[in-house]
């Protein structure tokens, strides 16, 4: 690949801008973003029980730019024995639940994504798995390519060890396009061939990603369209529930159907002379140059990072998602970045 890598610059780092993005979520307020209005599920689960965190852990999420210890970082931050600024205080009390919810507002999900490719066609099939990345490290999902399928498929589960279609931890999956441009999100619902009487077993839609290819093909920067459903009053997902493969998300948003619909991009990273790269300000969450790092954000408001992905070893990278997202959104979104199509390192 030539140097289209996207890397956080020191420069950016370093400077105090780096703590402004911050300051202006809240002055804004990015959830009006988001709302689609939908009507509320009548399913009442108990999911009041997130929002409240996001004051005690307020005031940690300025702490995004300590930089990486290897780097001209700034001394007044080294008290953390962490390298990069760790998550807030995150509660995971029931782990199907959590990672279908979204984010709660203010509060940034800091996770760290890790690429197994030891053992037996691992090579081909990595085993990448989701940790909170604090000091418990906690497990929240594990994802793996299915081998015999025609087109790209992610099995997403909440055991690292089953990993299997038919288990009770899947949780959900990433299906491509025979291309492997575009991809589509679903949690772990009935296929709408076997659908009840009302539909509500029938599998959601949470996510679809499109990648644009360039004049270089894949290489150099690449452009994604990421389209998410809306949320209603209640700050929940509205559920897309698709009937068949026209009503899904990324024919919704082919046909600029966008009811309930949330059209997002990542953010366009700024081409260095002096490092002949393109780079993007991570505020020291990615340190390795890779083509996969990207931030997700809507056009409205570029400062809201809603997911930040990019490389910290060869094998490690950084996830953090904001309201709206959950977990398994943020993951199968990082997911399809690894895909062979696109792999270009």
């Amino acid at each position: 690949c030539p140097p289209t890598a996207v890397t956080g610059s020191d420069e950016e780092d370093d400077s105090d801008s780096s703590t402004k993005p911050i300051r202006s979520e809240k002055k804004k307020n990015p959830v009006s973003l988001f709302q689609t209005g939908g009507d509320p599920p009548k399913e009442k689960k108990t999911k009041k029980k997130a929002p409240p965190k996001a004051a005690e852990s307020e005031e940690e999420t300025p702490e995004n730019p300590p930089k990486n210890s290897n780097k001209k970082g700034k001394g007044k931050k080294s008290k953390k024995k962490e390298e990069r600024a760790p998550s807030p205080v995150i509660e995971v009390d029931n782990l199907e639940e959590f990672v279908l919810r979204p984010a709660p507002q203010g509060v940034t999900i800091k996770c760290r994504v890790t690429r197994d490719k030891k053992g037996m066609d691992r090579g081909l099939y990595p085993t990448y798995y989701v940790h909170l990345d604090n000091d418990k490290k906690v497990f929240l999902l594990a994802g793996r390519k299915r081998k015999k399928s025609k087109t790209s498929n992610y099995l997403i589960s909440i055991d690292p060890t089953d990993l299997s279609r038919g288990g009770e931890n899947f949780i959900g999956k990433l299906r491509s396009n025979l291309m492997g441009t575009k991809f589509t999100v679903f949690d772990n619902g009935a296929n709408p061939d076997r659908a009840n009487a009302d539909w509500s077993n029938v599998r959601q839609e949470l996510s679809a990603v499109v990648y644009e290819t360039n004049v270089l093909g894949f290489k150099g920067p690449r452009k994604m369209t990421v389209i998410i459903p809306g949320m209603n009053a209640d700050n929940e997902r509205v559920p897309i529930r698709p009937r068949n493969d026209n009503d899904g998300l990324l024919m919704r948003w082919q046909n600029k159907n966008m009811d309930n619909v949330i059209e997002l991009h990542n953010k366009a990273p700024v081409w260095n002379d002096e490092t002949q790269s393109y780079v993007l300000n991570f505020h020291g969450r990615v340190t390795h140059a890779s083509v996969k790092n990207f931030q997700i954000v809507h056009s409205s408001d570029p400062d809201y990072i809603v997911l930040q992905f990019g490389r910290v070893a060869d094998d490690a990278f950084t996830m953090d998602y904001n309201y709206p997202l959950c977990a398994v959104q943020a993951f199968a979104i990082a997911l399809s970045s690894f895909d062979g199509k696109l792999a270009c390192e």
